[in-house]
């Protein structure tokens, strides 16, 4: 999918998973939940999608196309520390000094990661939306998380995810000759990353916040980085460098000490 835009990429998956949760929503009878919501709990979901996987995902994927997945994830493995400062200025909760430490680990793994970017003459926009990345998804989950306590993690997965393809519409009409392109064999491709990701995945991720609040769940994709870091560089890839791999070390072992202050 290199050959194609993020935008594009994005708008596809999006689609794909939205269909998929409709047909679910009608088996099951979410539909009857989501007509039963208040308008704000409906635009707090909107807003939450929005910068959960059109924005957020926006920056992510363009990172990624810039840098390379090594480079990018140890920088957006972040989005937990961003997570837990909302819910400290947001909804109340504490910081414990265990907390400061892990956010200090994951600032110096940030500085570490761009100084091999640096000596690599990487692009500073790819840079740029990498952190980018994280603020965005750690509004979403904080938003997210105010929602989980009113409706049933099936029902906001689901609308979060068709609310983020609607959302995603205004570019349709831009990318519209790109998407056409798109090859069979690149369509199969991006269904199944759909449905590993934003179906499973993201069900399983709005599930533990229900059940056990951001500051936890949030760190549970803290293994993340490791594997993506690892498979770039084993079947992409992608050239390994020593502050890259320390930054993302770093960048780990700091979200692991804030999901569990």
């Amino acid at each position: 999918m290199r050959n194609k835009s993020a935008i594009t990429v994005n708008i596809v998956r999006l689609y794909i998973i939205a269909v998929v949760y409709a047909v679910f929503f009608m088996v099951n009878g979410n539909w009857r939940e989501v007509l039963n919501l208040t308008p704000l709990q409906l635009m707090v979901a909107f807003v939450s999608a929005q910068f959960g996987f059109v924005i957020g995902d926006y920056f992510f994927f363009n990172a990624m196309k810039i840098m390379g997945v090594s480079r990018t994830v140890p920088i957006t493995s972040s989005y937990p520390l961003w997570a837990i400062l909302w819910a400290y200025l947001f909804l109340g909760r504490n910081i414990r000094p265990q907390i400061i430490f892990g956010a200090f680990l994951i600032v110096l793994a940030i500085i570490i990661v761009r100084q091999g970017e640096i000596e690599e003459h990487l692009d500073m926009k790819g840079f740029v939306f990498a952190l980018l990345a994280p603020l965005s998804w750690s509004f979403a989950i904080i938003t997210m998380e105010w929602l989980s306590a009113q409706i049933s993690p099936f029902t906001l997965a689901g609308l979060r995810m068709m609310f983020a393809a609607l959302g995603i519409s205004v570019f349709l009409k831009r990318y519209e000759g790109e998407i056409k392109e798109i090859t069979r064999r690149e369509l199969t491709a991006l269904a199944g990353a759909a449905f590993l990701g934003l179906f499973i995945g993201q069900y399983s991720f709005v599930k533990a916040v229900s059940l056990v609040g951001s500051p936890i769940a949030a760190p549970v994709s803290s293994i993340n980085p490791i594997i993506s870091a690892t498979l770039a560089i084993l079947i992409l890839r992608e050239p390994p460098n020593s502050k890259i791999l320390t930054g993302l070390v770093m960048a780990v072992i700091g979200v692991i000490l804030i999901s569990t202050a």
